[in-house]
């Protein structure tokens, strides 16, 4: 039978009727749900249980995510090489990638049975970190990556050249380099514009800059962004979307650009962007 990969966030109590009602209604539908021992743990259904980092491996023809934004970050992630399609439900507050109520679940997914959902295509940002000249480590990321201070308030010293062309050096907290589908996360934060998640750009965002003349800067998405640490206070940290971070040292450098590969968010209704922006923003409300 198709398989079915359930992720969730954990420390959520009505995960266990959620979890419960789910996996019987995916059963009674002729699919083989799989589990990550985070769901396992309130089912108790440990026949079930596959690691996250082995559910790609056992082709799933739609995961489900049920959590935040953080949990389907760590879930696009979990599944970027594949095509995948995720069904991101809401089960935390803000939830601007999590845009499928849980209200909507079983009507989102009699859609995908029947072949009517809408799946909307993010592009992923390619990022590779260098050390003295040899790669240390690269991710995948759908929101960005962020470098920034650690515990202590001093400030670093970023070069940022755009495909090998120098564009500035400045002090600042930090750098964010944002996918458009991140341009609501850390980026809007930090002042940066919001970018529709169809359009191939990227941003850069100073964090705190000790110049006011320092401005983000939307460039298209298949120039390669390079940031080098020029200056760096007693800690610095490299970040993929909140969730993996490395320390940083003197003089390396980070190279951003496009991802050939995409995440498929499942939704029942189209322009799902713009009605997140409206409820959580409360765009155009007097």
């Amino acid at each position: 039978m198709p398989k079915v990969a359930i992720i969730s966030k954990p420390q959520k109590p009505e995960l266990k009727i959620v979890l419960t009602e789910l996996v019987d209604w995916l059963q009674d539908h002729g699919l083989t749900p799989i589990l990550e021992p985070t769901c396992v743990s309130y089912t108790g259904l440990n026949h079930l249980a596959v690691n996250r980092t082995e559910m790609a491996s056992h082709a799933p023809e739609l995961v489900v995510c049920l959590g935040g934004d953080g949990t389907l970050l760590s879930a696009a992630r979990a599944f970027a090489s594949t095509t995948t399609p995720i069904l991101a439900v809401n089960l935390g507050s803000l939830g601007f990638l999590t845009e499928v109520p849980i209200a909507d679940l079983y009507d989102t997914m009699e859609a995908w049975i029947a072949g009517a959902a809408v799946i909307n295509s993010r592009r992923l940002m390619h990022a590779q970190l260098f050390r003295q000249g040899a790669l240390v480590r690269e991710w995948e990321a759908l929101n960005d990556v962020v470098l920034s201070k650690g515990a202590i308030a001093r400030m670093g010293e970023f070069a940022i050249e755009l495909d090998g062309q120098f564009v500035a050096r400045f002090r600042a907290d930090g750098v964010i380099v944002s996918t458009p589908t991140g341009s609501t996360a850390y980026n809007l934060a930090a002042n940066g514009p919001i970018l529709t998640p169809g359009v191939n750009a990227m941003i850069l965002s100073a964090i705190c800059p000790h110049l006011l003349t320092i401005r983000p800067i939307v460039f298209p998405g298949d120039t390669e962004v390079a940031v080098v640490v020029d200056v760096i206070p007693q800690e610095m940290y490299l970040t993929v979307d909140g969730q993996e971070a490395v320390e940083l040292a003197l003089n390396d450098r980070i190279l951003c650009r496009r991802s050939n590969r995409e995440v498929h968010l499942l939704s029942l209704h189209p322009n799902g962007f713009f009605n997140v922006l409206r409820a959580k923003l409360h765009w155009g409300e007097r």
